[in-house]
Formats: C-alpha cells, sequence, structure tokens
C-alpha cells in the first residue's frame, strides 16, 4: 500500500504539496492555481465513490457543491483521475446509458480508511473556505453573474489579451478578503485603507488620467 500512496502522489505525510493534508494543516489560503494536487483530488473522488456510484459530472457538481460553487475542477482533469483509480484497482466502471458510472472496489474502501485522516482534512478545507468565500459574495454584495461591462457586450480583454490577467487579479483579491472577514478590526481598517486607494487609482485610469488609457 505504501508504494501505491507513493504513486498516488503522496504517502504517509499527505499528497502534494500539502504536507499533512490539505494546506499543510496550517488553515491557511488555498494556493493560487488549480486548487487540489492529483493526490488530492484522486482520494477526494474515492472518498465520493464510496457514497455512491458516480460518474464524472457528479463528481464535478458534489465538489461544486461541497465548496459552495467556488471549487469546480474541469472533466479534463477528473475524467483521468476516475481512469486512474479505476486502473490501479480502487474503482470499477459500468455503462449506464450513455454514461460510464464509476463504484469503489473492496481495495478501494481499504485504501480509503488508511488515508481517512487525510481525505477528512481536505473535505474539511474545501468546506471552511467555501463558507467564506460565499460570505464575502453575500459580504462585498459579489455576484458571478454580473455583466461583464456596463453597457453589455464589451470584454475586460480589449484588445490586448488581458482577460486571463483580470480574472487572475479579482480571483487573488476575493481569496485574500475572504482570509480577511475574520482578522482583527485593525487589520481589516488597514484592508479597507488598501482597496480606497487601489479604487481612487483605478477610478483615475477609468477616466482617462494615468499614463495610457489603451486597453
Amino acid at each position: 500500500m505504501e508504494m501505491m500512496a507513493r504513486k498516488f502522489g503522496g504517502g504517509r505525510h499527505g499528497f502534494g504539496p500539502f504536507g499533512k493534508g490539505f494546506g499543510g494543516g496550517g488553515g491557511g489560503m488555498f494556493r493560487a492555481g488549480r486548487m487540489l494536487a492529483d493526490g488530492d483530488l484522486r482520494l477526494i473522488a474515492l472518498a465520493l465513490l464510496a457514497e455512491e456510484p458516480r460518474h464524472g459530472y457528479d463528481i464535478i457538481k458534489a465538489l461544486e457543491e461541497r465548496s459552495s460553487g467556488i471549487y469546480s475542477p474541469s472533466p479534463g482533469v477528473v475524467y483521468p483521475t476516475l481512469t486512474f483509480l479505476e486502473e490501479a484497482g480502487y474503482a470499477s466502471s459500468a455503462t449506464q446509458g450513455n454514461k460510464n458510472v464509476f463504484s469503489i472496489t473492496e481495495a478501494g474502501k481499504a485504501y480509503l480508511e488508511e488515508n481517512r485522516a487525510i481525505v477528512d482534512g481536505v473535505l474539511e478545507q474545501i468546506e471552511r473556505f467555501g463558507r467564506k468565500m460565499a460570505a464575502a459574495r453575500e459580504w462585498f454584495d459579489w455576484s458571478d453573474d454580473e455583466p461583464r461591462q456596463r453597457g453589455g457586450g464589451g470584454d475586460w480583454h480589449g484588445r490586448h489579451g488581458l482577460r486571463r490577467e483580470f480574472h487572475e487579479v479579482r480571483r487573488r483579491i476575493r481569496m485574500a478578503l475572504a482570509e480577511l472577514m475574520h482578522a482583527p478590526a485593525e487589520r481589516q481598517q488597514e484592508a479597507i485603507a488598501v482597496l480606497n486607494r487601489a479604487a481612487e487609482e483605478l477610478t483615475e485610469l477609468a477616466r482617462g488620467g494615468g499614463n495610457s488609457t489603451d486597453l
């Protein structure tokens, strides 16, 4: 089993870059980029299969629900993960209609129990961070369905392909603000001051100030 644990990307000290469980056990922010390392996602998928047989879309929806909508792994990540579990002998699949439904095997159940503490830690972190982000959305009146730009039809990237950069900056701001929701009042005041300064500079840019308006 230890050899298989290494194959999953971890071992007795946890999986991926998170060490002893998701987030290194410190309860800090999620790292940038993909939310789960490969080994973590394989274990979480296995835990979801232990609840009931699922196909790939079920795994995606279950993780969306547990994270309050902030984490939705792509099919290009989930389906290779399920294939890996099947090849490792931890899951089996059967065709139902036009879908491939996966179930956990006895070997998968045994492996899952060996790593139960890791699984519980990862799920707790996902759910906790999801609750923080949901509270932040309510607090700051964020909406993922808001128009891209007033007047409609526009887009963030303009003529310079900057959409990804804008999206990444916005994501980082949301994550930081979610963490600050439970910070001491003094630190929250510092955050408000930072946001006010940034808002003033962005407003100036939007009005045509600064060195360039060619976005």
